[in-house]
């Protein structure tokens, strides 16, 4: 996995998604946990360095070395993955004061003016490559940290200057990306201190190689993302570098428009030309990078503001998986999708139609005439046929076609043709920084998107596609909000062999492990229903899943998640009785089945029997209506069935004869005197045998209430015979109001 250098710039967002043809819903079954939450759970661990603000501008992890390797300002740190915020080293850079004196005399604050260090990437096996902004007078360096398994050198020996020829230096404003191949840096930066003059160089000790200046078909006010070095075969001299960038684009009448996101790329062994072309690239080629949806009216709506991208590897390194965090703003609303790409459609777009227009006021179009050989924009390498040892040999009508063609007709489309995540209306929050990791289970592997937000929240999302219904299932895993302070995160890094994320920010670098699957719950159900690639249930607990797990993600079979629970139900005939059954998944569709012997038919809602949200309700139940329900629900592909329930219905002239039976006794007892022998100690209330015939399930609380209402009523009643003196003449029995079958008129209070 490879991490770009990009240029820098709770939890109340709302996700809204395109459905049918477009992408599907976002599930939201998050588990949303604050800074001080993910501390108590032991998850997250932060460095904020010695000083009031770290500022931390770029990040590289070295898992050679276990260590994590921070550009802040002025300090370079260096930072154990263990734990980020224990044994740290660090190395002052900051600016000398002429070069401060000379940086405000230029009009920049003195703020401004520090050496924050953007650039940190892998120069051999003993030494970084670090450069900073040096108060606007960039500056790069070589550290030692020494071999791999020694005791890192980090902070011991002073920083040696990189000898080289900074002729691009200008590493502020707009950010710089970089990649590096056999030892030459590829760098995508603004040179000039105004901002005006963008280029890709190559540096080396002997030479550079960059864009033209002023060409704007080449580049016109790009804003650089990133940069990486892949390869098209086994031929290292084939090899290309990547630039993914921004930049605007012109109509046909040459007037700045619309915003695109292009990928560029050149060949790593490109030395510009012999007579024209001079130290400038030959081999320059870009194109379209698409992110939309299409809309229900034919319209596709554009993702054209790319905010960071991310390229995951794998075994094959000439295949990478690119991850497209992409943005876009209209009168309409605000929105953010993830578009990935595959390595075989970005090559196909690039060999294939170069765009061609006559006149600036013309438009583009598919260019049909002669391709000079060898193709314009590609390698002096084998795949030519080795004619050619350097591009410096190459004929000036290659040359010159590649100068006045560098964009291709065929843009580049993702995945699917759509994107795998979209949110639109975020709730006024950005989208900043993207990674993923791959994680592998036992019916395949699944994307993990790690997605940074503005107010210190890093999401954790999947995205499943349905092969069969051409839709893309989103789901919601976690809201981590890794930082006390809502600021912008600015840098993502996952550790696939420790299992953790590093996440970067002005405040802090936050350590956090990348799953906690004990906090899912202790039911198997829960467990599989989370959707969480990382976790299985184990056959006891929610764990982290190994192949030799038993439940995934995306299995169809709950058959490990037993134990659903059984009910005993009465309901009283032509009365109302509900068979309660409420999911913990919101996103839940729930299924009731009756189970007749060895058929079972689905329960249909009809006027007698409404399917609520809370379980299945009966307005008039009748003696027909027993038998044993099974409540199941289904969620992407799971049926789990959470009870079953067994109902019994009483008749109606049972249960009145029982009410009718218990009411006599209950006025007997009424007339008894002061000297009766008490009840006996078996006698039970009418209302508990009911309760126990119908199956209630809360009778604490209930018998309390009857207990204080009914039963308070009764004893005030026997008190008063008992103590009642003898009437006076002339006095008149007050008639009797019947209490034990008065009913409460008012609800207790709780």
């Amino acid at each position: 996995m490879e991490r770009f250098y990009s240029a820098t710039y709770v939890r109340q967002g709302q996700f809204f998604y395109f459905s049918s043809s477009t992408a599907g819903s976002l599930i939201m079954q998050t588990q949303r946990y604050i800074s001080s939450e993910l501390c108590e759970l032991n998850r997250t661990w932060v460095f904020q360095g010695p000083g009031p603000s770290l500022q931390t501008q770029t990040m590289m992890l070295e898992e050679a070395h276990e260590r994590l390797y921070v550009g802040a300002k002025n300090t370079l740190y260096s930072l154990s993955l263990e734990r980020v915020n224990h044994q740290y080293r660090e190395i002052d850079w900051a600016s000398s004061e002429s070069q401060v004196e000379d940086c405000m005399m230029k009009g920049k604050e003195k703020p401004e003016c520090a050496n924050y260090i953007k650039v940190l990437q892998q120069f051999n096996t003993t030494h970084l490559l670090a450069c900073g902004t040096g108060a606007f007078n960039p500056l790069c360096a070589t550290i030692k940290v020494g071999h791999a398994g020694q005791v890192s050198r980090f902070g011991i020996f002073s920083l040696e200057l990189l000898q080289i020829r900074l002729t691009c230096e200008h590493i502020e404003g707009h950010g710089a990306v970089l990649a590096q191949s056999r030892g030459e840096l590829y760098i995508g930066l603004y040179t000039d201190y105004w901002e005006n003059d963008a280029a890709l160089c190559r540096l080396n000790n002997q030479s550079y190689t960059r864009t033209e200046r002023d060409n704007r078909q080449q580049l016109n006010e790009p804003k650089f993302i990133g940069s990486v070095v892949i390869p098209d075969n086994d031929d290292r001299d084939d090899d290309k570098v990547y630039f993914f960038f921004t930049e605007r684009g012109m109509d046909a009448e040459g007037v700045n428009k619309a915003v695109y996101t292009r990928v560029g790329r050149v060949c790593a062994n490109d030395q510009g030309g012999q007579r024209m072309l001079v130290n400038r690239w030959s081999s320059f080629l870009k194109t379209r990078l698409i992110c939309s949806v299409a809309g229900s009216n034919g319209i596709d709506t554009h993702f054209d503001e790319l905010e960071d991208v991310f390229v995951l590897k794998n075994k094959d390194e000439k295949n990478p998986e690119i991850f497209g965090l992409f943005s876009t703003t209209s009168a309409v609303f605000r929105g953010y999708a993830v578009c990935v790409y595959h390595m075989n459609v970005v090559r196909a777009a690039f060999n294939g139609q170069f765009a061609h227009r006559e006149r600036p006021e013309h438009r583009w179009t598919p260019y049909k005439g002669r391709v000079p050989y060898p193709r314009p924009g590609s390698c002096a390498s084998k795949v030519n046929g080795g004619g050619f040892s350097g591009s410096k040999e190459f004929p000036d009508d290659v040359l010159r076609f590649v100068r006045s063609h560098p964009v291709m007709s065929s843009p580049v489309l993702p995945l699917h043709k759509k994107p795998v995540l979209l949110q639109t209306e975020p709730g006024g929050r950005r989208l900043t920084q993207i990674a993923v990791d791959r994680v592998q289970a036992q019916d395949g592997h699944y994307h993990v998107l790690y997605i940074g937000r503005d107010d210190s929240v890093v999401l954790k999302v999947i995205s499943i596609y349905n092969k069969d219904t051409d839709t893309i299932e989103e789901v919601l895993l976690e809201e981590l909000q890794v930082f006390k302070v809502p600021v912008p995160i600015t840098e993502i890094i996952i550790s696939a062999k420790r299992q953790q994320l590093y996440v970067g920010s002005e405040v802090g670098v936050a350590q956090v492990r990348l799953h906690q699957c004990e906090l899912y719950g202790s039911e198997c159900a829960d467990c599989c229903l989370a959707r969480d690639p990382y976790c299985a249930w184990d056959g006891l607990t929610c764990s982290r899943y190994y192949p030799a797990g038993a439940c995934t993600v995306t299995h169809r079979h709950m058959h490990m998640c037993t134990g659903a629970e059984e009910r005993q139900v009465y309901g009283v005939e032509n009365n109302s009785t509900l068979l309660e059954c409420t999911p913990r998944s919101l996103q839940a569709r729930v299924l009731w089945y009756i189970q007749r012997g060895p058929d079972r038919e689905k329960v249909r809602g009809d006027e007698s029997v409404v399917i609520t949200t809370h379980g299945l309700l009966f307005l008039i139940v009748r003696i027909g209506d027993a038998g044993m329900y099974v409540c199941q629900t289904v969620e992407h592909g799971y049926v789990h069935t959470l009870l079953t329930v067994t109902l019994h219905v009483l008749g109606g002239e049972r249960v009145s004869a029982l009410i009718h039976r218990t009411g006599e006794e209950g006025e007997e007892e009424g007339e008894t005197t002061a000297t009766s022998s008490p009840a006996p100690a078996t006698s039970r209330l009418w209302y508990k045998e009911f309760l126990q015939l119908i199956g209630y399930r809360d009778t604490q609380r209930l018998e309390e209430y009857c207990e204080r209402v009914w039963c308070s009523e009764k004893r005030r009643r026997k008190t008063k015979l008992r103590y009642t003196q003898p009437l006076g003449r002339g006095e008149r029995r007050a008639r009797g109001r019947g209490e034990p079958h008065r009913s409460p008129r008012h609800t207790m209070d709780t």
